[in-house]
């Protein structure tokens, strides 16, 4: 099955046509969507979701870029939530050393605190990282928590085989669409099958062919496609063993019922 294993369908820019954004992915071919959280904001957005649709799983978490509107008693609501049982995964949780007034050292105690509540609850994690892929290792060497996804996968060979050391999936993309992007496609296209996953991060992070507009989840489908050219393989196997991979990485999508409204 094609799992969109990162989509934000709780998005504003989805609020006017939700319904057929997401029949226009079903009838690409895409059977599942993990909907991460952001910020406690839209906890309830995002299991609303999930629990309207059988196609759709949901996992809470506190992004880096949000920690400055972030209370403390928010990580209390986090492991309420969590405790329900419906949240498939912590996330979107990470470090980003992009933005520069990203406030590191909050996003730091933010990430550190969700990485301890994901070891307590036995969750994967969805890692958002930009520029902190070597730290963001340091913090998974310290805090053993049961794999997940490191969203948007971007760093070097050497890190790539360092998380999926530690057990988690790598995900791919929008950015593996352009040309220009050669190491993301020389990842895509060489490390093991086994280790990769496909997200589109809509609505954000379009594809190449999307000229900027908003991205959309029936992007899945020529994801795979382009993932099964970089490889030299047949596009059901890609989906095949992407949608497996998916499953792995976060055991709880096998509630996932495909075509399922």
């Amino acid at each position: 099955m094609l799992i969109d294993t990162h989509c934000h369908l709780d998005a504003a820019e989805f609020d006017s046509d939700r319904e057929g954004v997401l029949e226009a992915a079903r009838a690409a071919g895409v059977g599942g969507f993990l909907v991460p959280a952001v910020c406690a904001d839209n906890f309830d957005a995002v299991a609303a979701l999930s629990a309207s649709r059988r196609s759709c799983c949901h996992a809470l978490g506190i992004h880096p870029l949000y920690v400055q509107r972030a209370q403390e008693s928010d990580l209390e609501l986090l492991r309420a939530r969590l405790a329900e049982g419906a949240a498939v995964a912590v996330g979107e949780i990470g470090l980003d050393g992009f933005v520069a007034d990203g406030d590191l050292p909050l996003q730091r105690r933010y990430f550190e605190a969700q990485l301890k509540i994901a070891r307590d609850f036995e969750l994967p994690v969805v890692l958002h990282i930009r520029r902190a892929q070597d730290e963001i290792l340091k913090y998974l060497r310290r805090i053993a928590v049961p794999g997940g996804i490191a969203h948007a996968f971007n760093g070097s060979r050497q890190q790539a085989e360092a998380f999926i050391k530690l057990g988690f999936r790598l995900g791919f993309g929008g950015a593996m669409t352009f040309d220009g992007s050669r190491r993301i496609r020389e990842l895509a296209a060489s490390l093991p099958l086994s280790s990769i996953v496909l997200e589109t991060d809509a609505p954000d992070m379009p594809p190449a062919w999307a000229g900027g507009q908003r991205n959309e989840p029936a992007n899945l489908a020529r994801f795979a496609r382009v993932l099964a050219e970089l490889r030299g393989m047949s596009v059901e196997d890609v989906i095949e063993a992407t949608g497996a991979n998916a499953l792995a990485a976060l055991p709880g999508l096998a509630g996932l019922t495909q075509g399922e409204a």
